[in-house]
């Protein structure tokens, strides 16, 4: 088995654990202890740190060499010596989270020098699971049956669309907002733009969760700004291994850095109207 199998099977085992806890308190009812980061629409949860320390413990266990960042520490609180560090989003669509709608997500990636080596993200909700490694396929893992994961294992492969006008024009594409009042200001002036040219746009709120989506097909396209490296390293590394370009958005204006994934027949076009002025 190779070095990028192994670390995918303990991103894995470590997002399923937290999805798994954190689908535990979410049948419990509301999250007693809510507080703001950034902005008032930028929430966290006990949920959020509980599940990042369940997280570290297991990640300590298994790999007690490597390096650690997550989202509720926003430092390499752990550098490690073994090369190798874990990018974590412990709860990924918070507000989905406090709110009781059931899209959200745990995204576990590892790094290397090169790049994402492996990232696994799970969504307890739908009992699917979203993996790969760079060597290998995407591929989606559901659970047959009440307890145990049996295998349906299927690769990921998004369909090619015909010509890029007519790819956009049927195009589902998904995106997400800032929680900065004024970047969503500038972000509304894109979706103006794109939301004639397109068959529709959808935002749920798990970035995460949209990449994985993407790459398993559900949509068509997917871009965002302001994202984190927790929010996309296991989700960029699995569309990628689905066969979809994952292009940069450069910041610009009010618009901070993002992140766009397409189809290679899509995405250039896609770019254009969603990168510019």
């Amino acid at each position: 088995m190779s070095e990028a199998q192994d670390l995918l099977d303990v991103a894995i085992e470590t997002a399923r654990m937290a999805g798994e806890r954190l689908a535990q308190r979410a049948r419990a009812g509301a999250e007693a202890s809510v507080s703001s980061k950034s902005t008032p629409t930028d929430l966290v949860s006990e949920a959020d740190v509980d599940s990042e320390r369940a997280i570290r413990e297991l990640l300590r266990e298994r790999r007690p060499h490597d390096g650690f960042i997550g989202e509720e520490t926003d430092v390499a609180a752990e550098s490690g010596d073994s090369g190798y560090s874990w990018v974590v989003d412990p709860l990924d669509g918070t507000v989905n989270f406090i709110f009781g709608i059931p899209q959200w997500s745990v995204s576990v990636a590892v790094r290397d020098a090169r790049g994402t080596v492996a990232g696994a993200i799970h969504d307890p909700n739908r009992d699917e699971l979203f993996g790969a490694h760079r060597d290998g396929p995407a591929r989606l893992l559901t659970r047959d049956g009440e307890s145990e994961l049996r295998g349906r294992v299927r690769t990921v492969t998004p369909a090619a669309p015909r010509s890029a006008e007519h790819a956009l024009a049927s195009a589902m594409v998904a995106t997400g907002f800032y929680y900065d009042a004024r970047v969503r200001v500038a972000q509304g002036e894109v979706l103006a733009r794109l939301v004639e040219r397109v068959r529709d746009i959808r935002r749920f709120g798990s970035a995460a969760l949209d990449l994985a989506w993407t790459a398993v097909g559900r949509y068509d396209a997917y871009f965002e700004r302001g994202v984190k490296q927790w929010d996309v390293a296991a989700g960029a590394l699995i569309c990628e291994r689905a066969g979809l370009r994952v292009l940069e958005l450069p910041a610009r204006d009010d618009l901070p850095w993002g992140i766009l994934v397409a189809p290679d027949s899509l995405a250039e076009h896609l770019l254009e109207l969603v990168a510019g002025k």
